[in-house]
């Protein structure tokens, strides 16, 4: 029985609800039990939405449900605006098949506030949910008919980095881009292609205008969708599979838009302690799903509030100023560039990168609370502060010096966000060139400032080496997160023990390796430190708490 057509039930007197539309409508009990519900009318909204659609998004992951469709949550309730969202996955279909359709693409988010405040929405903006799946012709039709509306101002992405890319680790192109780019666009298999296939149906359908916009969290993201939907346009067209017109319109600033954003918000995958206050409302069929493509999905979500999203304004055909009224904040590409290396090289990831290597080896298993470290707390701070806020150009519609004050004293400290070291250590050898790299570059550069000042970014460079060992500070072994270099780096310490003095030529690859650090660190005259540093972390049992008292 679907859940849409099941009725909210009484057992033993306690009323239970579920999430659906047919739940939805005893919204007094929800009420009662502090939920905030949809303030508009769901039904039209979804009328209008389907017939003139004006932003659909790809990628029906948390960050999606925590954000975007929350900030049109609120444009909807305030009646400013009478359409809401369309949201495709072409990464895993059960996400929609399992989670999307089986709740109306109704979903709870909970929002876990510092001073230990819950608030808990019933977020109804999203009114469709597609199967981005050119195999299936009745969800491919749709979205090809979404793509024909003159109505499209914007379509979003996040599909996190990868999704961009057209060839894999070694830089080969992946089989489903290479059939993709064989064939054409009638039937693309790979994300990308099938994107750009729909994209080729806008074009073919009058050339209108639209604005791609990725909201992934990278660096100059709109560059890498457009180099992704060019490379299709291109090479389709190179072999006579679209008109050469294609690629005219894909670069044609006035038609098709890629712009640049910096997104920012801190959003778990969705935690059983969560999950237990909800049920605690008598919530049925809250119990998550993971999908053939090991997908963790729920029908709520857990994020943290604070939340920035600062959108380069390049929209060709137009967008609803409400959005601004949401909180997105729109300004020039210059602008968005300062801001993502203000988050993304001093004020915020090199801290949580800071925490996350140290977290892992010191046995933490929440973020939180590390902040009650003192040698932990003061480490992040001098990162922050000291080492990484000279560096900073201040973009002007953020404060740089507020923004770290914030990550530190609100958001980090959190102690009802279920954060992990062991999350965020994921991927640490792609992180630290950006993440610190760039501030070592800055104070060669300069001509006030002397590297040689920069004596706790080597100190997470010594602490990263000593995580590859994958032993924590009590001498115990514990499991390294996904790296896609751990086959590459972790063999270079495999033979390093406890107490060897004589480690420099052993880590030597690593010191020299300017794709894992930014720079050369003999070049940039930090090696004798952090081999220093890596020396006394190495020890024995104790030493990484030792190293920190005595530096820190």
């Amino acid at each position: 029985m679907r859940v849409t057509e099941k009725i909210v039930m009484r057992k033993e007197n306690v009323i239970t609800m579920e999430l659906s539309r047919v739940g939805l409508e005893n919204r007094a009990e929800w009420e009662a039990k502090g939920y905030k519900l949809p303030q508009y009318d769901r039904e039209a909204v979804m009328t209008a939405t389907k017939e003139n659609p004006f932003w659909i998004h790809f990628g029906a992951g948390n960050i999606f449900r925590a954000f975007q469709a929350n900030v049109m949550q609120n444009i909807l309730n305030s009646a400013a605006m009478d359409r809401g969202l369309i949201v495709a996955e072409g990464f895993d279909y059960e996400i929609v098949e399992k989670m999307n359709r089986p709740h109306d693409d109704y979903t709870i988010l909970v929002t876990l506030k510092a001073d230990g405040s819950i608030e808990k929405t019933v977020i109804g903006s999203v009114v469709e949910s597609c199967i981005l799946d050119s195999e299936d012709e009745t969800e491919y039709s749709r979205l090809k008919e979404i793509f024909c509306k003159d109505s499209l101002q914007m379509c979003s992405f996040t599909i996190t980095e990868k999704g961009y890319s057209l060839v894999d680790g070694k830089g080969n192109m992946l089989p489903l881009v290479e059939q993709d780019l064989a064939k054409g666009p009638e039937k693309p298999a790979s994300y990308i292609g099938k994107v750009a296939s729909l994209l080729y149906t806008r074009y073919q359908n009058g050339a209108k205008p639209v604005a791609m916009v990725s909201m992934d969290n990278c660096s100059h993201n709109g560059d890498k969708l457009y180099a992704a939907i060019h490379a299709f346009a291109e090479g389709w067209a190179k072999n006579g599979l679209a008109d050469d017109g294609f690629v005219a319109y894909i670069n044609d600033r006035s038609k098709v838009s890629f712009p640049w954003s910096m997104i920012d918000k801190i959003t778990p995958r969705p935690d059983a302690s969560v999950e237990a206050i909800l049920k605690k409302d008598d919530i049925t069929g809250l119990e998550p799903v993971i999908t053939s493509k090991n997908t963790y999905v729920a029908p709520f979500v857990n994020a943290e509030e604070c939340e920035y999203l600062v959108i380069e304004d390049w929209f060709p055909n137009g967008r609803p100023a409400e959005l601004e009224q949401g909180g997105l904040m729109f300004t020039e590409r210059e602008t968005v560039d300062k801001v993502e290396k203000m988050k993304v090289c001093t004020c915020l990831n090199p801290l949580h990168t800071t925490l996350a290597v140290f977290g892992c080896l010191l046995g933490y298993e929440k973020i939180s609370e590390e902040m009650k470290d003192e040698q932990l707390k003061k480490l992040v701070e001098r990162i922050g502060y000291v080492e990484g806020l000279p560096v900073v150009v201040n973009p002007g519609i953020l404060d740089p010096k507020e923004f770290i004050d914030t990550v530190l004293r609100v958001r980090i400290p959190n102690p009802f966000m279920p954060d992990t070291p062991q999350r965020i250590a994921t991927d640490t050898s792609q992180k630290l060139a950006i993440r610190f790299g760039e501030t070592i570059k800055n104070y060669i550069a300069s001509s006030d400032k002397d590297v040689k000042d920069l004596k706790m970014i080597p100190l997470v460079f010594a602490g990263w080496m000593r995580y590859l060992m994958a032993i924590d500070d009590n001498g115990s072994g514990f499991e390294l997160s996904p790296d896609p270099l751990l086959d590459t780096v972790c063999p270079i310490v495999a033979d390093i023990k406890f107490g060897d003095t004589d480690v420099e030529e052993k880590i030597r690859p690593l010191l020299t390796n300017k794709a894992i650090f930014g720079v050369d660190l003999y070049e940039a005259g930090l090696a004798d430190l952090t081999v220093s540093y890596f020396r006394e972390l190495v020890a024995g049992p104790g030493a990484v708490r030792a190293t920190l008292k005595k530096y820190v």
